[in-house]
């Protein structure tokens, strides 16, 4: 997977850096092109001539200085990487970037640089849980920033925890890994619904839900690194679309979305509906507020259409996986919902379950087959229940072809 690829591998500061030197020579091995770009405390630990030995390539320290006059270094190699990895990556070095500051070679050189860049930090244990620190790895991560963890086990200032610098096996791998995950869903094409909606009494009121949308959102982006081309049709939810690549298409009513899904049904592989959808409407509604009025109030409802099941009845080659958020016997529920809407595989939730369901980060899940095939998915980050629940996904489609 490295084969002649251009990496960039900025190293920073740290006790590590004797790390880097190995993972400059086992990406070499493999048959990467390899430039250094270190920082002055870098140059501390390990000499500038050891990483020109093991990479064959010049090794970059100062902006100023211009090995070839034609070219301004920094640019031409941001523009030259196809890959940038910082290892180690200390807590100062992850500020600089989340907050945009260029104060020397190496970080004026990944603003500028369009490939894809990994982190893989090395700190303190008590460095590397500062609220400081995880602020700034999310917001890059939020950016598309690939982190790759530190391991745990004896620091090198004598406490025992996580910080160590990932061994560089294991970071060639992760990047191998992530570069194979882009073409896991190439050529496919993904509708997902997600968030909630909105069922209008008058201008200023209306019934809805607690769903937030961030499952929903974590399948896009997990469907979108993996190759698809996602269109995520969306209830109103304050959540971004990370990926450029995304189509999203914002509705508010159970109508409105039961439109734009069928809109793209037809063209999809994969079709996964995580919207909360209403099962109920206003059956009149009022083109002006309603004005308050003795005694109580009575609202007759109507039912919404079914989304999930118009398009299990209808399913022609599409994929289609629901979701069922329940709050007791959520097995039976689930199992019952999978076959009465023609599902392919539904994945089933407790919503009463702490860390689970609505309004949080993280989740707790069943994915159930139409094989009745259950894989149980413990407390984990959205994101990462979504990369399970894609990887199930692909698993029972391939299943089917055989």
């Amino acid at each position: 997977m490295l084969r002649n690829k251009k990496i960039l591998l900025g190293v920073t500061g740290g006790i590590a850096v004797y790390k880097a030197c190995d993972l400059t020579s086992k990406l070499t091995q493999q048959g990467a092109d390899v430039r250094v770009m270190m920082t002055k405390g870098a140059t501390k630990f390990v000499s500038p001539l050891t990483f020109q030995a093991l990479s064959r390539n010049d090794v970059y320290i100062d902006t100023f200085d211009e090995k070839d006059p034609n070219k301004i270094a920094h640019i031409d190699l941001a523009d030259w990487a196809d890959i940038a990895i910082i290892a180690p990556a200390t807590a100062n070095i992850i500020s600089k970037i989340s907050y945009g500051i260029a104060d020397d070679m190496l970080t004026t050189t990944l603003l500028a640089t369009r490939a894809d860049i990994y982190i893989a930090p090395a700190m303190n244990v008590h460095m590397y849980e500062h609220p400081a620190v995880i602020e700034n790895m999310q917001k890059l991560a939020d950016w598309g920033y690939h982190f790759i963890e530190p391991g745990a086990g004896y620091l090198a200032c004598g406490y025992v925890g996580k910080g160590r610098l990932e061994e560089p096996q294991s970071i060639i791998t992760a990047i191998t890994n992530h570069l194979e995950n882009r073409k896991r869903l190439a050529g496919k094409k993904v509708l997902i619904s997600a968030g909630p909606t909105r069922e209008i009494i008058d201008p200023v009121r209306f019934f809805s839900n607690r769903s937030t949308g961030k499952m929903g959102f974590a399948l896009a982006e997990v469907a979108a690194r993996f190759g698809a081309e996602v269109t995520l049709v969306t209830g109103p939810v304050h959540l971004e679309t990370k990926q450029e690549t995304i189509k999203r298409i914002n509705v508010v009513t159970a109508e409105e979305m039961y439109q734009a899904m069928w809109d793209h049904f037809e063209e999809a592989d994969i079709v996964i509906k995580s919207a909360a959808v209403a099962d109920y409407r206003p059956k009149i509604t009022y083109d002006e507020k309603m004005k308050k009025q003795p005694g109580n109030l009575i609202i007759e409802m109507e039912r919404t259409k079914d989304i999930l099941q118009s398009l299990g009845e209808r399913k022609t080659t599409q994929f289609i996986v629901g979701f069922a958020a329940e709050t007791s016997n959520i097995f039976e529920y689930g199992k019952g919902k999978l076959q009465k809407k023609h599902l392919d595989a539904i994945v089933i939730n407790n919503v009463a379950e702490k860390g689970a369901g609505f309004g949080v980060d993280t989740n707790i899940v069943t994915y159930l087959n139409k094989q009745l095939k259950k894989e149980e998915l413990p407390l984990a980050t959205k994101d990462a229940i979504a990369e399970q629940i894609i990887h199930f996904i692909e698993r029972d489609m391939k299943d089917e072809i055989k």
